[in-house]
């Protein structure tokens, strides 16, 4: 499920972008940067304009500077969201791209990771990768998880929870509002044996971690303090 407002400000995609290279894991076509060697890997899902956005693949390499091979894989095979493309149909691509199925390619990613060496995994996702993270988050493959101004996740899915995850939303949005989000936090703080919170990022609205405008310096100071803040749990929980 979509809201208007995931569809707003959408990135202009570029196959080129980014200081990594394009490699096959786990059966997806996979931005990848960072150490192969390394022990420790993030795994970005992206919102449903996929791997190939800039602000995206910016992303994934400051967090590979810290040390993590990051991999940001084509959960849309090749269809990502593209309302302006000639005789694409909204509803369609939504049963063509579930989060159940964008669950499952997940767990395939994360295997194939460790197949390779790959001891600890941690997950971000943004907007429908929030609501596949929801899913994912209840199994032991992964360490910690950042879900960024998701979509629908369900009590049920939060209870399910077995890793640290935080939970960072926005005061403007209507597809994950505030009290919401908040209100999952209360579930979180019931179950003791995991560290959770949730932050409400004041003035910005859903997407903003991706979707800002470079021009818009609040926007941009907003989306490098969620930056931060994914990197923080990730360096807590991962290395």
């Amino acid at each position: 499920m979509l809201g208007p407002q995931c569809c707003e400000n959408p990135p202009s995609l570029s196959p080129s972008c980014g200081a990594g290279s394009v490699q096959e894991i786990g059966g997806l076509k996979t931005y990848v940067i960072g150490s192969q060697d390394s022990k420790v890997a993030i795994l970005l899902i992206a919102d449903a304009f996929g791997y190939e956005a800039p602000n995206l693949r910016k992303l994934a390499d400051k967090v590979a500077a810290s040390g993590f091979l990051v991999v940001v894989p084509d959960f849309y095979y090749g269809d990502p969201y593209a309302p302006d493309k000639p005789g694409f149909d909204r509803e369609s691509w939504l049963k063509a791209h579930t989060t159940e199925k964008g669950c499952e390619d997940a767990k395939a990613v994360i295997s194939a990771l460790k197949s390779k060496g790959v001891s600890d995994v941690g997950v971000a996702g943004f907007c429908w990768g929030g609501m596949v993270l929801g899913k994912l988050a209840k199994f032991d493959c992964i360490k910690a998880a950042v879900v960024l101004h998701p979509g629908k996740i369900t009590e049920e899915e939060i209870n399910e929870v077995k890793c640290p995850i935080a939970i960072l939303g926005a005061e403007n949005d209507n597809f994950a509002p505030p009290e919401h989000l908040k209100h999952l936090g209360e579930i979180l703080s019931t179950k003791a044996e995991i560290d959770s919170y949730v932050k409400i990022f004041p003035g910005v609205g859903h997407g903003w971690t991706t979707r800002y405008n470079d021009d818009d310096e609040f926007a941009v100071r907003s989306a490098q303090e969620s930056h931060s803040d994914m990197l923080n749990w990730f360096t807590k929980y991962i290395k």
